[in-house]
């Protein structure tokens, strides 16, 4: 078999898999560099108020029409996000199995970002009081790119080892927010200066958003270039032969029925849900309590947010060498002790406090990344060799599945205060309950279970 640890000779020929990783991983890199841009631009700040504007053009007694339903234009963005994630959590688990039996992982990793990237095209056509077409782009777009992360996760176990797993992942998730911020940094000019590039600000926005596609598309030629394909380990099916996809159903039933095997992730999954749905509470949040709350303008809140995305390239390669130290859960742990910290100290920032507020989004970018690419890496210890993608699907979905209980918290509490301080504050049972939970995980043993070699340091 041939060594993948590291240097050395086998049978007295060089081996050369580790100079062949290390290229597959630099390639790998650069899909978070391709989406991280997409999502920036497009899902975080872009397309909501655009389509809510495009959205009112159409509307008649403030009201349109979506699925039926009789909704005003300033909750579309809301709704289709809820909608394409409610799906995504359906759809992405049938994922799972069939990109695990899937050997050239690079082509479908390929196959749903570019038509994601296709379909995010279309809100560029979204125009006038035409809000459909934006409408059905962004929904498809949000569920390939849950899709295609699902087979990009589950490529990471294939190209690192269990000693460089979180090295790697820090590296992805660092690159992601430095081609993110790259790209938002130069849209949000365009369309701050729109008057001076002899464009509308609608224009602006379209081509911005269309740009983001285009990034998507093009970077993720890179990784489906340089990756290799990775022979699957084929998991025996009840019922003979069949087709792929008849295997692939086959093999989600099979392992929902083996998944008490492996408490350890299981229990880590409920730690990940209750933490990450917090993290991703408070970036959701942040505007709004910037705006409403402490009154900033949109110029400060612009300017946070890509001080936020730059911040967060270096806050993940920081955490990265602090797993490598202190192994990833205790750094995770520490990571949410910060995040603790941060809703505290929101709970007392003052109004118009300008360098608060600024510091208060270095602490953000600084533990944002590190978590989420630490969560990823730890998740992947715990994962049955073979099964990457049917455990990444699971992952991607129940996040995607239970996002909104972060959101309700925080809307239910500020509904009942009036204030956004005590809401923001109400999001630190997240991080409380998701660190207890995270605590009693058995690291060890978890890796065993999987099948999984220990790392040095856990």
């Amino acid at each position: 078999m041939t060594n993948v640890d590291g240097g050395g000779v086998n049978g007295g020929v060089a081996d050369l898999e580790p100079l062949a990783l290390q290229k597959e991983q630099k390639a790998w890199y650069w899909y978070d560099w391709a989406n991280s841009a997409y999502v920036t631009t497009v899902s975080t700040v872009l397309f909501a108020p655009y389509i809510i504007a495009i959205a009112k053009e159409a509307a008649v007694d403030n009201r349109i029409s979506l699925l039926g339903l009789s909704v005003a234009p300033g909750s579309l963005p809301s709704y289709l996000v809820t909608i394409s994630t409610i799906i995504s959590a359906i759809v992405l688990p049938l994922m799972g199995p069939i990109a695990d039996r899937t050997a050239n992982k690079k082509r479908l990793l390929a196959t749903f970002a570019w038509l994601g990237a296709l379909s995010g095209s279309l809100i560029f056509f979204a125009t006038g009081s035409n809000w459909q077409i934006g409408a059905v782009g962004f929904f498809l777009a949000n569920i390939l790119l849950g899709a295609s992360l699902v087979v990009n996760d589950s490529i990471l176990p294939l190209i690192s080892d269990e000693e460089n797993r979180d090295r790697v992942s820090s590296r992805g998730w660092a690159w992601g927010y430095l081609g993110g911020g790259l790209l938002l940094a130069v849209n949000l000019a365009l369309v701050t200066l729109h008057d001076t590039f002899g464009l509308t600000e609608g224009m602006a926005a379209r081509t911005s958003m269309l740009s983001a596609c285009i990034w998507w598309a093009a970077f993720t030629l890179i990784p489906y270039l340089k990756l290799r394909d990775h022979e699957p380990v084929l998991p025996p099916v009840e019922g003979g032969k069949q087709g792929i996809l008849a295997e692939s159903f086959g093999q989600l039933g099979k392992t929902l029925r083996e998944l008490p095997k492996y408490p350890v992730a299981l229990n880590f999954l409920l730690a990940y849900l209750f933490f990450n749905d917090g993290i991703q509470t408070v970036i959701a949040s942040a505007s709004t309590y910037g705006s409403e709350e402490l009154g900033f303008g949109q110029s400060v809140l612009i300017g946070t947010i890509l001080l936020v995305q730059f911040v967060a390239f270096g806050g993940a390669l920081v955490f990265g060498r602090l797993a490598a130290r202190f192994g990833s859960k205790h750094t995770i742990l520490g990571g949410l002790v910060v995040w603790m910290v941060i809703v505290t100290a929101a709970l007392f920032l003052p109004e118009k406090g300008l360098v608060p507020f600024l510091l208060l989004g270095v602490a953000i970018g600084i533990v944002l990344g590190g978590t989420q690419a630490l969560a990823r890496s730890y998740f992947s210890l715990l994962i049955p060799r073979g099964k990457e993608a049917e455990y990444f699907s699971f992952y991607h979905a129940m996040d995607r599945g239970t996002s909104w209980f972060g959101t309700l918290v925080f809307g239910l509490v500020y509904q009942l205060t009036d204030s956004y301080r005590p809401a923001i504050f109400a999001l630190i049972a997240f991080f409380v309950l998701g660190g207890a939970l995270l605590l009693r995980v058995d690291t060890a043993k978890g890796i065993r279970d999987a099948g999984n070699d220990v790392p040095a340091v856990i």
